[in-house]
């Protein structure tokens, strides 16, 4: 995050010496004003905002750690924690996008079910969430609100396109996933404030996206937005399976989130709840470490992150940042 503070040291006195200058009479009798320049400094603070979760050996989420239990590295170079804190009041907004193509038309009602519990309880008053849906194209389903029942009218829209199974060669194929991703962080999330969250229910198949996964994966990083994927997997029938498993790793892993596994079968309402409660438990335990970093170059270029709190826990946070460019 790139702070501008300004500074209007003398601001009062200037301002007093203006209309003390314009009430100055020439010898004529007109008014004679005097152009006053009333000088600022700009000082531009550069802070490099981190979210990140902790978990012990066995996955239990920490909550008792301070600015010197963890070490941040940006490009192998130490840098200094400014501010360290667990994050529970600052601002959410939680994207929310539904693969609706058709090999998801067994198990959308539960995602929607499941949906709009995790938004009704995670959701304060100053919190926000959209929702969008992909298959041949793009559905926002609903822009950024807070009520409620908006949320459910946009969840109850969400419909299945049969013509987009991808497991059937049959049917003509698409599913925009990485466009979805894109197009949410870039034009829904990139000018928020406060903590963005992209939540992705699919089965991870990608058909037709003008977008590549580096792309999105781009954009997400550059909004600041943590990505968690809620994988539906019904591995007996799914073609490329591993290869899907490892691309949406992949994306969320390096925005700082995670990909949970959602098996498909009779207990799956009650395993998306689980999955959606894990990604509420992480989000009330999560932690911002803010840092001005030692490299002040304003060249766009990406920097790889390194975070560790302790040699036994494991942290989750993103793979890295882009830096400011001269034009921004």
């Amino acid at each position: 995050m790139r702070i501008s503070v300004l500074f209007c040291a003398g601001a009062c006195l200037a301002l007093a010496s203006v209309l003390s200058a314009q009430q100055a009479l020439a010898p004529g009798g007109t008014e004679q004003t005097s152009a006053l320049d009333i000088e600022t400094i700009r000082v531009e603070v550069n802070l490099v905002n981190v979210y990140l979760s902790v978990h012990d050996k066995q996955g239990n989420s920490i909550d008792d750690l301070h600015k010197e239990d963890c070490s941040i590295l940006e490009d192998k170079v130490p840098q200094t924690i400014r501010y360290f804190t667990q994050e529970k009041t600052m601002p959410l907004t939680v994207g929310l996008l539904l693969d609706t193509s058709g090999s998801q038309k067994n198990v959308l009602h539960a995602e929607q079910l499941a949906a709009m519990i995790f938004l009704k309880d995670v959701l304060t008053p100053k919190d926000e969430s959209f929702l969008m849906a992909f298959d041949l194209g793009i559905t926002q389903l609903t822009d950024h609100t807070n009520s409620r029942i908006e949320i459910a009218r946009a969840l109850g829209r969400a419909r299945t396109n049969v013509g987009g199974d991808c497991t059937d060669p049959k049917h003509f194929c698409g599913t925009l996933l990485n466009d979805a991703v894109y197009q949410a962080a870039h034009e829904k999330l990139l000018h928020r404030t406060g903590r963005k969250v992209i939540i992705l229910l699919t089965d991870g198949g990608d058909y037709g996206s003008q977008k590549t996964l580096d792309e999105a994966i781009r954009a997400a990083q550059r909004s600041d937005a943590i990505v968690y994927v809620i994988l539906l997997d019904n591995w007996s029938f799914m073609p490329n399976a591993n290869a899907r498993f490892s691309k949406m790793t992949r994306l969320a892993q390096e925005t700082g989130g995670r990909v949970i596994d959602v098996d498909i079968d009779s207990k799956i309402n009650t395993r998306l709840q689980k999955a959606f409660a894990l990604i509420q438990i992480e989000l009330r335990k999560q932690y911002l470490a803010s840092y001005t970093p030692a490299n002040t170059k304003r060249d766009g270029t990406y920097r790889q992150l390194s975070i560790s709190c302790g040699k036994r826990n494991k942290v989750q946070a993103r793979a890295g940042y882009y830096a400011a460019g001269l034009a921004e």
